[in-house]
């Protein structure tokens, strides 16, 4: 059964500025959260699927283990060379049917992973959740983290408050990925979605899930399709944009337009912009 999409990272050198951005965009950004291995974030939730804005705050927490090296020194060393999108998250019914999915297909890159944290409720008060991670290895792909996340404590998570937003997003439509060669990177987003095809599109492919899509393109396709300068991929592919549904379009332009921030118009009344490193792109 294919995955749909649960969660992206943004990862940042400036987490307070991030949020402000992001809340200046219309966006409703969850409280500070810290994670003992020193990453801090703030959570953008929509049905089903959420923006982890994300940083290293406290690097003397890091202590060797898989989660330090994962979400610390990985993080670490991606906002050394500029924000951007670090990390696409599937969800997960089973980690460790992941898991064993991935090593299956050759591609685990450890153990399923678990890690609990106190989260605050709308009211103040705290509630615990819980995630168990599986990774996968993309190895033509250093600057992309790629696994899948059960949550085991859902309901205390997932808030409707959380998932109002002023700029009328409403869900999310899906990522996309740039690559120099899009179809070298077919097989392995075959194995790692558990999708059963891949469709093609101008520049590239996409993968239809349960929940949004993952495109992959070419840096050329996609300047020409969403308006934005891609990311280098120098090194490999990168995540590049996040395609959000929204109520109205106009409305987050406006906001947009008065956090300073430029936008460009697309086909169909869609509109993109580039923020820390990210493209988002709102479409109606």
């Amino acid at each position: 059964m294919a995955r749909g999409l649960d969660h992206i990272v943004h990862a940042v050198a400036d987490l307070d500025a991030a949020a402000g951005l992001y809340r200046a965009l219309g966006f409703t950004v969850g409280a500070r959260n810290r994670h003992p291995w020193g990453t801090h974030n703030h959570i953008v939730q929509l049905p089903g699927f959420f923006i982890e804005l994300l940083t290293l705050a406290e690097p003397d927490k890091m202590s060797g283990d898989l989660f330090s090296a994962t979400f610390g020194e990985y993080n670490r060393d991606f906002i050394a060379r500029g924000d951007g999108l670090s990390m696409l998250v599937l969800e997960s019914h089973a980690a460790a049917e992941d898991e064993a999915a991935f090593r299956a297909a050759d591609i685990a890159a450890s153990a399923a992973m678990r890690f609990d944290r106190e989260a605050t409720k709308p009211d103040g008060s705290p509630v615990k959740v819980a995630f168990t991670l599986a990774f996968a290895k993309g190895t033509q792909a250093p600057d992309i983290n790629f696994f899948t996340c059960q949550q085991h404590y859902p309901e205390n998570f997932w808030n409707p408050a959380f998932q109002r937003h002023d700029n009328t997003v409403r869900a999310v439509a899906g990522v996309v990925l740039v690559a120099e060669e899009p179809a070298q990177h077919r097989e392995f987003l075959l194995a790692y979605t558990g999708a059963a095809a891949a469709r093609e599109q101008a520049g590239g492919f996409s993968i239809d899930l349960p929940r949004g899509t993952i495109g992959v393109m070419t840096r050329s396709a996609f300047g020409d399709r969403f308006g934005q300068q891609a990311p280098v991929t120098e090194r490999g592919p990168r995540l590049a944009a996040l395609r959000l549904r929204t109520g109205d379009p106009r409305a987050a332009g406006d906001l947009l337009d008065k956090a300073g921030v430029f936008v460009t118009p697309l086909k169909g009344g869609a509109i993109s912009a580039t923020i820390a490193g990210a493209t988002l792109v709102f479409e109606p």
